[in-house]
């Protein structure tokens, strides 16, 4: 059952209730049929020992986001496989991740992310990912 018209209040409420999401800090700041775009500020706890953003929240926020993205158009959704290409090192004040619907289905919907660190000078493509999402019952 697809999230209803509200998609980015929806979003925002299932978002509120995940203590990791909250501790992260992320956002959701647009949703919409088959997309969503969250963010994330930079702070020291996130990163790793050189100063970059940890890896494995690259692929928090990659998978986050096409969860959200899935979830407008299939409802319920269930990460079963995601892949991430790091492309450079993840440096920025803050973080956005933009997700698409590449292929909606029944049981399955894969989807599309580009991760971008923000800082003075603009946005950087940091990283990009593809999740399989398996559709659950309500």
């Amino acid at each position: 059952m697809p999230i209803p018209e509200d998609a980015l209040s929806q979003l925002r409420a299932i978002n509120a209730m995940a203590p990791f999401n909250r501790w992260c800090g992320i956002e959701v700041v647009e949703a919409g049929d088959g997309h969503a775009t969250i963010t994330m500020p930079w702070r020291p706890e996130v990163g790793q020992y050189a100063g970059f953003l940890h890896a494995g929240l690259v692929g928090a926020l990659i998978d986050t986001a096409c969860g959200f993205a899935a979830a407008t158009v299939a409802g319920r959704v269930l990460a079963s496989h995601y892949s991430v290409n790091c492309l450079r090192p993840a440096v920025g004040e803050r973080f956005i991740a933009r997700a698409r619907v590449v292929k909606p289905g029944k049981t399955q919907v894969f989807t599309a992310c580009e991760l971008f660190a923000i800082n003075g000078e603009g946005e950087k493509l940091v990283a990009t990912g593809e999740t399989l999402l398996t559709v659950t019952a309500s």
